[in-house]
């Protein structure tokens, strides 16, 4: 009696559970059919309503209805996305589980009693309708996981010359390659790594703070002689024994940090004064920090270079006019080139057309004199201009820069003029520079080249990775290139000295807006497809959930939105954007293995949704508002405020784009292939009861080495990966303490020959992982 009664408890609730999934499907599913959309859904939520009103009266054809519900969906998962278990999950996940409970002997006595007098159809209905969307499920789980491309890794190149002691640059060298020399951990070993240090900075947000300033510990630490240099996200530097991680100094500079949005330092810059008779200061650490100003120290012991500007410091502030407290910082570290350290700034998103000027300037290492200053919103680009003269609100330069010194030139990603979402108010001066990869010259700044990547730009893809400089066989010759990875996933691939595309650049057709007063481009640049990493448009079957219900919701929602592809102009109707501004590369970049001209590529696909609010309707004032979890930015000086809602989430906070999110991908340079490409990262950290669906959005960047390993953090989940990068194949995963959203680093120790892999592990605020203060230093047992 007992587990009868508890039989009958269990069928009211699975009735209970499958009539209001009926309802909302069939009132759901008319909704999205007058939308346009797929009519399949409504019959569907009609069949589970009366499959649920005879279960509730005990009816055996109440379940057989369910089952062969049950089966129509596992054939209309399998025909809309094959055995691809993620896929399949809101077809066929929450039916097989309710198909299975209701199999189960103690429920199906409740429908078809204890006799065998039900006719036969139904007991085959019964386990048809269970097994065989469970079948498909583990069947679809089974699936082969490893990364798919075409193409094989040619043979190994002749060991390159470099010091695999020394790390002397955030992407290890002024190229951005992040590749290292170095082959103590390999493909057979980096299974046995394990942590050898571990040092905090002690730089977190106070207990209890409510401070609106987000960090991000996105640090790569440099490595020069036998010391680790590395800044946290209030830019106190510190200096570590590279072999024990044992702290050698620090130097906080007492930041005033209470207006700044993001509060980031991705690096330092090392720098020796080539004046043998200098008695200061000979070997410095340069850094830029969130309240606008470079300070010079001196390596040896973190304090202040007398010599540089006033007292060791200079204000980034001087000569840009009216700056709103926390709308000017610099996130990234100095470039050097001729004697002269070159830094940009970021300049807060969306707020104001009267925005601070995004000129790039040069100082002297040394003294911190200014050298030149490069205006790209100047009506004429001259290298000089007076500081008054520098243009409001034109596009500004906050990511790392790169270097050739052998031919002299600087390499600059650009933004787009202020501000992001609506472009009438720019003139043909703003304009020119926007989203654009520029060559200055290092010595007197002036421009050699620039390659616009987004011709007027209203979807903030502004540059955000650091130009990666290769040297390339192409035509019979050794070629000197630029990768430009780009937020709206187009890579690049220029000759270096002249901007030249070196492969085929195509302008294609784009959706024309209909605000009144924005200008368009009726076309975009696009490069070649195995550069290209912008996934086809949206189709209503690319939205996904955990169930039919909230995949229903998507449909209906993207149905709703205005979406003609990842060009689609913002407008006062619910825009999508795909990818969104956080795109599908940023600052990570790339890295190149130089020995097998291999690019490693990690990427996101997250869309968001922005709206145009027209100024009568939108909040007044002249800070962001918040609006659940959209942000309302106000866009002085246009007609409009910009409101953005990231991600496109259903109400259960699941992304509504199918996964995978993010990816890792190999290409052969000088093929120009892809090698392979598969997931990166996992939910673990995130979805309910741990479950990993493979491949998340990231935030960091990869390290290659010269034994064949790659390595990435970045992920959602808090872990530092390694991959071959001959197969994809993942090797070897490290818990990290916190988020690892940076990029690695890697040397070999001049004292004891040790390889040492150091990231740090601080989270980040906006991607939700957990917040620390943790750098981490792995190595193989001794």
């Amino acid at each position: 009696m007992a587990i009868m009664t508890l039989g009958r408890i269990q069928l009211w609730l699975l009735g209970a559970c499958l009539l209001l999934s009926g309802l909302w499907l069939t009132l759901g599913g008319v909704w999205l059919a007058a939308l346009g959309g797929s009519v399949l859904y409504a019959p569907l939520g009609l069949a589970a309503v009366a499959a649920s009103v005879l279960l509730l009266r005990r009816n055996v054809w109440g379940a057989s209805l369910f089952f062969i519900m049950v089966l129509m969906l596992a054939l209309w998962g399998l025909s809309s996305v094959g055995l691809r278990f993620w896929l399949l999950l809101p077809y066929l996940g929450w039916a097989a589980v309710l198909a299975a409970w209701l199999a189960m002997p103690w429920m199906w006595r409740q429908v078809a009693g204890s006799r065998s007098d039900a006719p036969r159809f139904h007991g085959t209905l019964r386990w048809t309708g269970a097994i065989v969307p469970a079948l498909v499920m583990v069947v679809s789980g089974l699936a082969d996981p490893e990364p798919a491309g075409g193409g094989k890794i040619a043979a190994l190149a002749s060991q390159e010359a470099g010091d695999g002691t020394q790390w002397p640059v955030v992407g290890r060298n002024a190229a951005g390659t992040r590749y290292a020399p170095v082959a103590q951990i390999t493909p057979a070993n980096v299974h046995e790594l394990k942590p050898v240090w571990t040092y905090r900075t002690g730089d977190l947000p106070p207990p209890g703070s409510k401070s609106r300033s987000a960090q991000m510990f996105e640090a790569t630490p440099i490595k020069v002689g036998d010391v680790l240099y590395l800044c946290t996200p209030r830019n106190i530097v510190i200096a570590l024994d590279a072999d024990t991680g044992q702290e050698l100094w620090r130097h906080d500079p007492q930041v005033d940090a209470g207006h700044v949005p993001m509060l980031i330092c991705r690096g330092v810059t090392y720098y020796e004064n080539p004046d043998a008779g200098a008695s200061q200061c000979v070997r410095r650490i340069l850094v830029a920090t969130v309240d606008a100003r470079l300070l010079a120290l001196d390596a040896r012991t973190g304090e202040r270079c007398p010599s540089f500007g006033q007292g060791g410091e200079i204000s980034l502030l001087e000569g840009l006019g009216p700056v709103k407290p926390g709308h000017y910082y610099v996130t990234s570290p100095p470039t050097i080139i001729a004697g002269n350290a070159v830094v940009g700034g970021f300049v807060l998103d969306n707020m104001t057309t009267d925005a601070a000027s995004g000129v790039v300037r040069a100082f002297d290492a040394v003294t911190g004199e200014q050298r030149w200053a490069w205006d790209p919103g100047a009506p004429l680009d001259a290298a000089q201009r007076a500081v008054a003269e520098f243009s409001r609100g034109s596009p500004n330069a906050w990511s790392l820069f790169s270097a050739d010194e052998q031919l002299g030139l600087v390499y600059i990603p650009t933004g787009n003029a202020a501000p992001d979402h609506f472009g009438g108010l720019r003139n043909a001066d703003l304009e020119r520079h926007s989203a654009s990869v520029v060559a200055l010259d290092g010595g007197s700044g002036q421009l050699r080249w620039s390659f616009q990547t987004v011709h007027r730009d209203l979807w903030d893809y502004d540059v955000a990775s650091q130009p990666v400089l290769v040297d390339l066989p192409m035509g019979g010759q050794t070629v000197p290139a630029l990768l430009q990875p780009t937020k709206h996933g187009e890579i690049f691939l220029l000759d270096r000295r002249t901007g030249e595309p070196l492969v085929p650049v195509r302008e294609i057709p784009v959706p024309a807006g209909t605000m009144a007063g924005e200008h368009y481009s009726a076309t975009q640049p696009a490069s070649s497809d195995a550069l290209s990493f912008t996934p086809r448009s949206f189709v209503e079957t690319d939205m996904w959930g955990i169930s039919a219900l909230d995949q229903l919701w998507c449909r209906i929602q993207f149905r709703r939105l205005r979406y003609e592809g990842k060009f689609t102009p913002p407008s006062t109707q619910p825009t999508l954007v795909f990818p969104g501004n956080n795109g599908i590369m940023n600052w990570g970049s790339v890295s190149v293995d130089e020995r097998r001209s291999v690019m490693l590529v990690n990427s996101s696909y997250m869309p968001l949704i922005v709206t145009l609010v027209p100024r009568a309707d939108a909040p007044q004032g002249e800070d962001i508002v918040l609006d659940g979890r959209a942000a309302i930015s106000p866009m002085l000086g246009t007609p409009y405020a910009v409101r953005t809602e990231r991600p496109f989430v259903s109400p259960l906070g699941v992304p509504c784009n199918a996964p995978p999110w993010g990816l890792l991908s190999a290409v052969d340079l000088k093929s120009r292939t892809l090698l392979w490409q598969r997931p990166l990262g996992t939910t673990r950290d995130h979805a309910p009861l741990g479950v990993a669906v493979p491949g998340v959005f990231n935030q960091g960047g990869s390290v290659v080495t010269a034994g064949g390993v790659v390595f990435i953090a970045a992920t959602l989940d808090d872990y530092l990966r390694a991959f071959d990068v001959e197969t994809g194949k993942e090797l070897w995963k490290g818990r990290l303490p916190a988020g690892g959203q940076a990029t690695p680093m890697t040397y070999v120790s001049a004292k004891t020959g040790k390889q040492f892999v150091v990231i740090a592990s601080g989270g980040h605020q906006f991607m939700q992982t957990p917040i620390s203060d943790h750098v981490v230093a792995y190595g193989l047992p001794d």
